[in-house]
């Protein structure tokens, strides 16, 4: 045998997409590039790792078997370059973070400084729907996630970071001639929703219920970022967080219709398993976020507390 660590990392990263075109796009690698390796691999062993079938590609069980064994042998050596750097006194290994959708537009500002203060650290951050943040971080499979409603059937650890304000947004166009206080607003106009188990759908939904608002035809999105050029091209309207709408509010694209209630005020919370024992890294980040997040929240989001 005399594959080579740079095999290991494109045979795992091949089972892990099933794809070598996927692969080499991840690896910024050409096709033929990791097509080669591949075959200098395989050419390593009698039994197949990958076989096609259609133009589908499939990893064997025994390409299964020797992909678990890449991915110790990689994170051997990984943790070799993490304990080669904290002997010199720096921090070093990986954080994993997952994050709710609308959380994109909140936590990497957090994250920045603590990055380009600590060069050994690799940072995962897996942004996805709250339902996978939850999953992801009570299977022990990320070090901290970001919230904004902290969900109760987990014993957590919560640290608030800034608040998170949901207002009622139309786009530029929209013409509100009535009151704040009245609800003729909602038979106007559609009302867009997230999807079911959204946090922003439940914020909105409840809202609704306690107003008992009328509602026109509804129409829902899987992303706050399909939501927001919903509203900007008139589909409705709709209650939404203003943490992603900096730019559209600043042109014009979108509006705040006033009404009575609104804006609905929860907080974003990093949390983390009460029973967690967390990494040097882990408790590094736990560290500086602490001591620096209103620092943080007031150099980067004085615009959202003007509002």
């Amino acid at each position: 045998m005399n594959y080579t660590l740079h095999q290991l990392q494109i045979f795992l990263k091949i089972t892990e997409l099933k794809s070598i075109t996927k692969a080499s796009k991840a690896l910024f690698l050409s096709q033929p590039a990791v097509s080669i390796q591949l075959k200098k691999f395989q050419n390593q062993f009698s039994i197949p790792l990958t076989e096609v079938i259609g133009r589908q590609l499939y990893v064997t069980e025994f390409g299964k078997e020797i992909a678990e064994a890449a991915e110790k042998i990689l994170n051997e050596v990984e943790m070799i370059n993490y304990k080669s750097l904290a002997f010199k006194g720096e921090v070093a290994g990986r954080l994993k973070i997952s994050v709710v959708s609308t959380g994109k537009y909140v936590m990497p500002y957090f994250l920045s400084d603590f990055m380009k203060d600590n060069k050994g650290v690799d940072l995962v951050m897996d942004v996805t729907n709250k339902e996978s943040v939850i999953k992801s971080l009570s299977e022990n499979k990320v070090d901290f996630s970001l919230v904004s409603v902290v969900p109760e059937q987990l014993k957590l650890n919560c640290l608030e970071l800034m608040e998170n304000k949901l207002f009622l947004i139309g786009n530029g166009d929209t013409n509100i001639s009535i009151s704040a206080s009245n609800d003729e607003i909602f038979e106007q106009y559609p009302l867009l929703y997230r999807e079911e188990g959204s946090a922003t759908r439940n914020a909105m939904e409840d809202f609704i219920a306690s107003k008992d608002l009328p509602t026109r035809k509804k129409m829902e999105l899987t992303s706050n970022e399909a939501l927001k050029q919903a509203v900007i091209a008139g589909l409705g309207v709709t209650i939404m967080p203003l943490i992603g709408l900096k730019n559209e509010l600043k042109n014009g694209d979108l509006k705040i219709i006033p009404f009575k209630g609104l804006p609905l005020i929860t907080n974003w919370n990093l949390i983390w398993l009460k029973n967690k024992k967390l990494s040097p890294t882990a408790e590094a980040y736990l560290d500086f976020i602490s001591s620096e997040k209103d620092r943080i929240t007031a150099k980067n989001f004085e615009w959202h507390e003007s509002y």
